[in-house]
């Protein structure tokens, strides 16, 4: 049987999400702004979603904001919030930690075409915050925003966001959070409390893919990134995909009432596989000894290139990855591990395991026995 672990990329879609998806596929098609009732009864289930992933984020029904994904709400967080500070202002500066999502460093970057000054945050061996260099970054000069994601997708080290915050807001700035891998493995609430802007997405946490949202405190200022028809209190403009958020909001209920269980179950199975790497003679697990995500494991094992290994295991019927699926494809290796000082030849090899509650023990040992296997084929004669 196949062998799923890659659910840092996407989730399986939950049945039970599925199935309260089910009415708003083929059942009310209305559109949610018109008054009759057709769109009043998508009105209410978008609202009811709403609500759902405000419990899960410990946030105001009013700070949630759909969108299509956390690309967008990372785009729309930056450029947004961009728009609205003022277009060329010459003291407009921006910093993002080095091992941020693509979604988050390629708008981040974006942000100097509107005359902004943008610079990383440098991060140590483990990936946490390079705090001294971090500090002096903010000394030197004033910052408006700052970007910082709870839990990285390709190490599942966990940020220490309270300190992040503290330091960040007495910096006079506002702080993003790319929350989208925290959600339904640790307390989201947590993230919440310190963030100014939060990003989420459904397809992490066993709902649809295609639907994200954007928190925003109500001191935030945005300016749309879409315009058109007056939707979500008029910043984000669009009819809304109603299944969609119906589905969001179903995952979301279901990861706040299970996520201590799911997190739980799966430290369980990154602990099992974390002994078997490390009785592998000169194997690395990146970020080991900082906090991490109970379900992600992502290293290296000597003599194997991560997308040959990759490629071995998928031929065994195990789906790994090599790292984050929205960089996959570009030759080059990981900038997570680069951006925590590995090299080249090391970070080539990493690849990332990142579990679900599906996931077995029985599982973990067959990666473990395929992984001793093909070490096996490699030794020379």
């Amino acid at each position: 049987m196949p062998v799923y672990f890659d659910n840092n990329a996407t989730t399986v879609l939950d049945s039970r999400v599925f199935e309260a998806m089910q009415p708003f596929l083929l059942g009310p098609y209305g559109n949610p702004s018109s008054v009759h009732r057709y769109g009043r009864a998508a009105r209410d289930a978008i609202e009811a979603a709403r609500a759902r992933v405000a419990d899960l984020a410990g946030a105001q029904v009013s700070e949630v904001t759909w969108t299509s994904g956390a690309t967008e709400s990372n785009n729309f967080a930056l450029k947004g919030f961009a728009d609205a500070f003022g277009a060329q202002r010459a003291n407009a500066r921006m910093l993002y930690a080095a091992t941020e999502h693509p979604a988050v460093m390629e708008a981040a970057e974006s942000l100097r075409n509107r005359g902004w000054t943008v610079e990383t945050i440098a991060v140590a061996r483990d990936g946490l915050i390079d705090w001294p260099k971090f500090e002096a970054q903010l000394a030197v000069a004033p910052v408006q925003l700052v970007a910082v994601m709870a839990a990285n997708n390709e190490t599942g080290v966990i940020q220490d966001l309270a300190r992040v915050s503290k330091r960040v807001h007495a910096a006079g700035a506002l702080l993003l959070v790319d929350a989208v891998q925290a959600a339904g493995k640790i307390a989201l609430p947590e993230c919440w409390r310190e963030a100014d802007l939060m990003s989420l997405s459904a397809h992490k946490i066993f709902g649809p893919k295609g639907v994200g949202v954007l928190l925003v405190k109500s001191h935030v200022e945005l300016a749309p990134l879409l315009h058109g028809g007056g939707q979500e209190r008029g910043v984000r403009g669009g009819t809304e995909n109603v299944a969609g958020i119906v589905g969001f909001g179903a995952a979301a209920e279901l990861a706040n009432a299970e996520w201590s269980q799911r997190a739980t179950h799966t430290l369980a199975l990154r602990q099992q596989l974390e002994a078997g790497v490390r009785a592998i003679d000169g194997s690395i697990i990146f970020g080991d000894g900082a906090p991490r995500l109970p379900n992600t494991v992502q290293f290296a094992i000597p003599d194997w290139e991560g997308e040959a290994l990759l490629m071995a295991l998928d031929r065994t019927g195990i789906a790994v990855s090599s790292g984050s699926a929205c960089a996959s494809g570009t030759g080059e290796p990981s900038h997570v591990l680069l951006a925590m000082g590995f090299s080249r030849a090391v970070a080539f090899g990493a690849i990332r395991v990142s579990f679900g509650p599906q996931n077995t023990a029985a599982e973990v040992d067959r990666l473990l026995q395929a992984l001793h296997s093909l070490r096996v084929e490699r030794r020379p004669a």
